[in-house]
Formats: structure tokens, C-alpha cells, sequence
């Protein structure tokens, strides 16, 4: 593996640690906040597909559930490349998180392409916080 480009984009959540964890870590939520990701998102077969306008048909495989915070997953793309997200929900106190996304430029890509992913991650992590914080999600995580 070649040395590239890392970006840590954090957002701060006034929700639990085990709340947003829980709540994240659901892939049936991927649609209410990662439009980067997917417009909808389905198991097939005993994966979970998202599809999107600007993806296409890709094929997400999450860490299994753990207490760590780890929510990592691996995209695999219609070209049959996997891109490995790393993902952490760090506890902030007892009543707040932060959720960090590690971002990895991948080989070739543009000064300006790894620019608008990062500006997706962002404006994801932020819908995430919104959804969160203000309106609450419409279906509860899992006790």
C-alpha cells in the first residue's frame, strides 16, 4: 500500500456516545444522513446496497458490532474497487460525542476531487449531528 493523503473531518454531537453509535450503526439510517453514500439502501442477498445518481450500485460491509465506537465500513464500487472508511464515535463527556470520519485520498485522485469528498463527508457528518441534536431520528436505535 502507498502513503496517501489523510483527513480527520470531526463533528461534535450533543447525543450519548452509545446513542449515536447505535443509531449510526444501522444501515437501514444510511439514506437519512450519508447522501454521499446513497440515495437508498437495501439488503441484498445478505449485503447491504446503496444506490446512488453519482455512485452508482455499490455494496457496503460494516464492522460488526462492538463497544469501542468502531464503525467502519468498506464501499465496493461497480469497478470492484473496496475503499476502507474508518469511522470512530468518541465519547465527549457523558451527554455528547464526537464522530470522526478518516478520509484517504486515494491514488490519482485531483486536488479538487479529494476537495469535494471531503466537502461530502462533511456536510454528511453534519446532516448527522442535525438529525441528532435537533429533529431526532424517526425510528429509535436499538436498546
Amino acid at each position: 500500500m502507498t502513503d496517501t493523503e489523510t483527513l480527520h473531518l470531526t463533528v461534535r454531537i450533543a447525543r450519548p456516545a452509545a446513542f449515536v453509535y447505535r443509531y449510526t450503526a444501522e444501515p437501514t439510517h444510511l439514506p437519512a444522513w450519508a447522501h454521499g453514500l446513497g440515495d437508498t439502501v437495501e439488503q441484498v442477498d445478505g449485503a447491504w446496497v446503496a444506490h446512488s445518481g453519482l455512485l452508482g450500485r455499490v455494496t457496503v460491509t460494516f464492522t460488526p458490532e462492538n463497544d469501542l465506537g468502531v464503525l467502519d465500513h468498506y464501499v465496493t464500487f461497480p469497478t470492484g474497487e473496496t475503499v476502507h472508511n474508518p469511522i470512530r464515535v468518541i465519547p465527549y463527556g457523558d451527554d455528547r460525542c464526537e464522530l470522526v470520519f478518516t478520509l484517504r485520498r486515494p491514488p490519482g485522485t485531483t486536488d479538487a476531487e479529494f476537495a469535494k469528498d471531503a466537502e461530502t463527508v462533511a456536510a454528511d457528518l453534519a446532516r448527522l449531528r442535525d438529525l441528532l441534536e435537533n429533529e431526532g431520528p424517526r425510528d429509535r436505535p436499538r436498546e
